[in-house]
Order: structure tokens, then C-alpha cells, then sequence
């Protein structure tokens, strides 16, 4: 009995002491913030239907809905905004015009002279034609404007906001380009053909004269 009444008398004091009443009456900051929040939606509860008497339990599920939603917007945006950079490093800010000549020429020229070097033999510089062709007919068509200071990333983010598609197929191209720009790739003649037959079905979709 002795040791039951002083563990009790050493529980009061415990209650007792002013450190425990303090934290007892101090929820925290982020505890005070929560329900300040919780009344918030109660009130916006009451306001937007006013026969509907909301309950705590009620007011936490829709609090925790919302940050459910803002946790994964945040992840969405983290995403897009880390395939954008990647997509940006891929493209290694080549420019792909090298002089004014290149600029002045008209994308038909381009594609003849992409043939001319695929017949020779050198697929490689006939790629680097054949994806300025596209260049100039995007340009020729005013959905991009070809400068020679401008980069693939540059080229890509204007035609983004024409086609979202034809953006997407251009930077499939452009990254074949900057391999072959930057001696990475050498093409052979099924890669050449693959790659003129995709950027002529570009030039030919039916879609731009719409």
C-alpha cells in the first residue's frame, strides 16, 4: 500500500508540474495550424451548404483530400519540369545552322543536296541536310523562325506551341542530328532512309495545310 500511495503521490506531482501544463496546453504550432485549418473548411462548409452541419471528422477527410491533391500536383510539376531539362541536355544546345548560306538556302535545295551526298555514299552529311530541309520548311511555313544563333531546344520549344506532335517528332530527328553534328553517330544507308522517309512524312502531312 505504502509503494501505491507514493507512485500515485509521484504521479500528481507530475501532473502538477508547470513543464507538463505548459506542453499540455501548448498543442504546437503545427497541431494549432491543423486545426485552424479544419475550422476553415467547416466554415467554407457551412457557407456553401448551409443545411449541412459539418463534423470534425468530416472537415479531416476533406483537409487531408486537399493535401493529398497539392502533394500530387507537386509530384506532376517535378516531373514535367525534370523530363524538360533532361529533353534540354539531350539536345546539347547544338545549333544546327552553321553559316548564313545554309539559312539562305530553300529546304528543296537541302533535300537535293541530301540526296546528292546519299548517293555518294555519305550518309551523314545527307542527314544533316535532310533535317535542315525540315528546318526551313518549318520556317518557310513561319511555325519556327530559323536563326543561325538558335538551338535544336530553341527550334523544338517554338514548334511546341504550333503542334505538340510534330514538336515531339521533330526533337526524335533533332536528337539523330546532334549525334551525327557531334561525330557520336555514323549513319548508314537503312538509318538515312528511315530518317529522310520521317521527316518527309512531316514535311507532307496533310495536317499543316489546315
Amino acid at each position: 500500500m505504502l509503494n501505491e500511495g507514493k507512485a500515485r503521490d509521484q504521479l500528481e506531482d507530475i501532473l502538477n508540474d508547470p513543464e507538463y501544463q505548459a506542453y499540455h496546453k501548448d498543442p504546437g504550432f503545427f497541431s494549432e495550424l491543423w486545426d485552424k485549418a479544419l475550422e476553415a473548411i467547416a466554415k467554407a462548409i457551412e457557407a456553401i451548404f448551409p443545411a449541412v452541419e459539418p463534423t470534425a471528422r468530416a472537415s479531416s477527410i476533406i483537409l487531408i483530400g486537399i493535401i493529398a491533391c497539392l502533394i500530387i500536383a507537386l509530384v506532376v510539376i517535378t516531373i514535367v519540369l525534370i523530363s524538360r531539362r533532361v529533353k534540354r541536355r539531350k539536345l546539347n544546345e547544338s545549333k544546327p545552322l552553321q553559316s548564313m548560306n545554309e539559312l539562305e538556302w530553300s529546304y528543296e535545295r537541302h533535300m537535293k543536296e541530301a540526296e546528292t551526298f546519299a548517293a555518294s555514299g555519305n550518309h551523314s552529311q545527307a542527314t544533316r541536310h535532310m533535317f535542315l530541309a525540315l528546318l526551313l520548311y518549318f520556317h518557310e511555313r513561319e511555325w519556327l523562325k530559323a536563326m543561325v544563333w538558335k538551338t535544336n531546344w530553341d527550334y523544338y520549344d517554338e514548334l511546341r506551341k504550333v503542334n505538340k506532335e510534330w514538336a515531339d517528332r521533330f526533337y526524335r530527328l533533332a536528337i539523330v542530328f546532334d549525334q551525327v553534328a557531334y561525330g557520336e553517330r555514323e549513319v548508314d544507308a537503312p538509318e538515312y532512309v528511315s530518317f529522310r522517309d520521317e521527316a518527309i512524312e512531316l514535311i507532307r502531312d496533310k495536317g499543316h495545310e489546315s
